[in-house]
């Protein structure tokens, strides 16, 4: 199944300044690691030569979440280089909300900010996924993305038993593993022919760490089996499908470390032959920040209603895309109300182990 029929046609984040004010452990992220951002533009030592200098965020949602840094490092671009004009790209796929990105930058929201503190500077939004050419090659200097390349292109298979890769077996979980390393080789080749010589990548992805955690699942209660659960209970019940469950898959390929680091490594390979070479990799645990909040107020009820909307701000598009269209749009938007009610019920009703902590892969890749 191509890209086209899948992903790019359904996915995106709540609009509205939905996202971006309910997932502030995504912003917690990018804060915690905008010094390896800094660090890379060091090493690349911009020259004042009057020459565009190139920024993009791929997998932007509202912007909202990168806003801080994008605003720290530009400002350093502009400190290192005042002769220099700066273009900052947002990508995501057509059915984001670009509009609340251009708020968001220009002060028009409840956030701060920063286009009008960094003169010549020009803010600019593409609808290309990541997994194809973006801009014109030879022209960007510090590509950035965190918390979206697990997305894949395509679905190969469905997953029989579960929603999310994580659980797939035998030959849908090799199935996902081909499309992961399919598209990841592919994301880099992109970024290898946009990329100026000398210039940085910064990814901070999703993934699967040395010690088996991965969103959602690092010692507390499983967030995706707590999602499958939920909506396996709808099938049983009658209120969903079989078919509907089915065809409810996270399109996502959660990486090791090995599966990133791979296509960098070899010497052989096409990445390696496009110029691209590793430069820094860690993985870092970012809690949970309902969590965090909850274990110093200790109301399961606040909690609750705090955590849901977070996981709803990502998950909601997949959940409603397994829905036959059939339906009645009033009829699958009760039926995606009533699951994510259930999950906030039982967050309220036992509060213990809950909470999305964040898993990443920090990379940061120079082209040579």
């Amino acid at each position: 199944m191509s890209e086209g029929g899948t992903t790019r046609r359904f996915m995106a984040m709540k609009g509205g300044g939905y996202y971006s004010k309910a997932t502030t452990g995504a912003k917690d992220v990018i804060d915690g690691a905008t010094p390896l951002i800094l660090d890379a533009l060091d090493r690349m030592a911009p020259e004042d030569d009057g020459s565009v200098f190139t920024m993009s965020d791929m997998g932007c949602a509202d912007g909202g979440t990168s806003i801080g840094m994008v605003a720290r490092v530009l400002g350093e671009v502009r400190r290192r280089c005042p002769s220099r004009p700066i273009q900052i790209v947002y990508t995501d796929l057509p059915r984001n909300d670009f509009g609340q990105v251009f708020r968001n930058v220009y002060g028009l929201s409840d956030l701060e900010g920063y286009a009008d503190a960094i003169p010549d500077l020009y803010v600019f939004a593409s609808a290309a996924s990541f997994h194809s050419p973006i801009l014109p090659p030879g022209t960007l200097n510090l590509g950035f993305s965190s918390t979206a390349t697990h997305y894949i292109s395509a679905v190969p298979a469905r997953i029989p038993n579960h929603v999310h890769m994580v659980r797939a077996e035998g030959r849908c979980k090799l199935s996902r593993e081909r499309q992961g390393r399919k598209d990841w080789e592919s994301i880099l080749l992109n970024r290898a022919r946009e990329l100026a010589p000398g210039g940085r990548l910064c990814l901070f992805n999703f993934g699967i760490d040395e010690e088996g955690r991965y969103l959602g699942h690092s010692g507390g209660v499983s967030m995706f089996d707590t999602y499958d659960a939920h909506w396996a209970a709808l099938r049983d019940e009658g209120t969903i499908t079989e078919e509907e469950y089915l065809d409810t898959n996270f399109p996502q390929h959660f990486r090791t470390v090995a599966e990133f680091t791979a296509p960098l490594l070899d010497e052989s390979g096409p990445v390696h032959a496009a110029g691209l070479r590793l430069e820094h990799v860690e993985t870092r645990v970012v809690g949970c920040p309902y969590a965090r909040d909850f274990a110093g107020h200790g109301d399961a009820a606040k909690f609750a209603r705090d955590y849901i909307p977070t996981l709803r701000s990502w998950s909601e598009a997949t959940f409603a895309k397994g829905l036959s269209p059939d339906r009645p749009a009033d009829e699958r938007a009760a039926i995606i109300d009533r699951f994510y009610d259930a999950y906030e019920t039982r967050v309220r009703e036992s509060p213990e182990g809950h909470g999305m902590d964040y898993v990443h892969c920090y990379l940061v890749i120079r082209k040579a």
